[in-house]
């Protein structure tokens, strides 16, 4: 991912958009050409592994080799940006169309789980990721064992072993302070896409 040093963010707050994406695309490069995945994600708290599953009858995962590596691609905010945000337009009319978005990529190594203990943790795991907070909290174990049971044969695990996580959020900061400050204000009573945006932000300057 190309990061000019304007757009630059560090690995915590890299960790913070694939938390606040919670799915991502798994993309593999296979012997038939690249290969993707969109999955909910969980993430380990030392930030080491990644681990998810997909169905069975998706052929995604027939591409994974002993260590194959993949690339995983969160995008947590993102907004279409018109020059006409752009008060400094008005004196200086040399503007362009662009787009602003928090994104990270991680790279690492993926291997298949196909144990129904893991399949079962995995699923619990993420479950209660997606789940906290909510009134009630829904749990795998509110549904049948048998029916548990067969929806487990369906799925393959995922695990992704971290080599490395990289982070960008371009929201305006190569803009002069009064156009990123009309974007935002703009964003901020815009479309639900463009107040995640404007949530974003902030500036340390």
């Amino acid at each position: 991912m190309y990061v000019p040093a304007k757009f630059q963010i560090d690995d915590d707050d890299a960790w913070r958009v694939v938390r606040d994406a919670g799915a991502g695309a798994l993309v593999l490069s296979t012997t038939s050409g690249l290969a993707s995945v969109f999955v909910p994600v969980v993430v380990s708290d030392d930030h080491h592994t990644i681990t998810s599953h997909l169905a069975k009858a998706n052929p995604w995962w027939r591409g994974v080799e002993p260590d194959t590596h993949l690339l995983a691609i969160f995008v947590a905010a993102s907004a279409y940006v018109t020059p006409s945000f752009y008060p400094s337009r008005l004196v200086s009319p040399g503007v362009v169309p662009t787009w602003n978005y928090v994104a990270a990529e991680v790279r690492g190594r993926v291997r298949l789980h196909e144990e129904p203990d893991w399949k079962l943790a995995q699923v619990r795991s993420q479950t209660q990721r997606f789940e906290r907070g909510r009134d009630p909290e829904w749990s795998v174990d509110d549904s049948p064992a048998q029916y548990i049971d067969q929806q487990l044969k369906a799925i393959v695990g995922i695990e992704i072993e971290v080599i490395s996580i990289e982070g960008k959020a371009k929201l305006s900061q190569n803009r002069p302070a009064e156009d990123r400050d009309h974007v935002r204000e703009q964003f901020a009573s815009g479309s639900l896409a463009e107040r995640n945006v404007a949530q974003r932000m902030t500036f340390d300057e």
